[in-house]
């Protein structure tokens, strides 16, 4: 018992000495989880992390220079790498938005719609939804295809129906 305390001292004490390693740690932890989102956020995050563990070398006990240079890296690049780096993703060759991945989807009218609105299910994800033209009613349970997105709105026509 009095060595596993002993050892636990000494791992805390190790640690404290080479806060780095917390730093790199949180900093490889932070990348995996941007390679599991790829919204770009993660991955500035763990630069700042990264940044903090260089200081963490350099200064080892000042902890508020530390975060101070990990928070400055982490908010710099987000707000100035970031929307960079998104702008030449979307300028990339076959790019296609999720809302793009939409027009041509089918799926099922949850309520009636008509060109004042309704929902619809695609993929599983529930859709605020409008008919193409005035007049026009789908029913509820009836599949759709969506033709547009306006907005936050889903341009829909019946599957098995006639375009307009």
């Amino acid at each position: 018992m009095e060595r596993r305390r002993d050892m636990e001292i000494n791992l805390t004490d190790w640690l404290g000495e080479h806060i780095w390693v917390i730093w790199l740690s949180v900093a490889a932890l932070l990348a995996v989880a941007e390679i599991l989102s790829l919204d770009l956020v993660l991955i500035m995050l763990a630069a700042g992390a990264l940044a903090g563990a260089g200081v963490a070398l350099i200064a080892p006990d000042l902890w508020w220079l530390q975060l101070l240079v990990a928070a400055g890296v982490s908010i710099g690049s987000l707000a100035l790498l970031r929307p960079t780096l998104l702008d030449k993703v979307r300028r990339m060759p076959g790019y296609r938005s999720s809302t793009d991945t939409m027009v041509g989807s089918t799926g099922t009218a949850v309520s009636q719609i008509s060109y004042d609105g309704g929902e619809i299910k695609v993929a599983g994800l529930s859709w605020s939804a409008r008919t193409m033209t005035p007049g026009q009613v789908i029913d509820k349970g009836d599949e759709v295809e969506v033709y547009e997105i306006d907005g936050a709105i889903a341009v829909v026509y019946p599957k098995h129906g006639e375009l307009p």
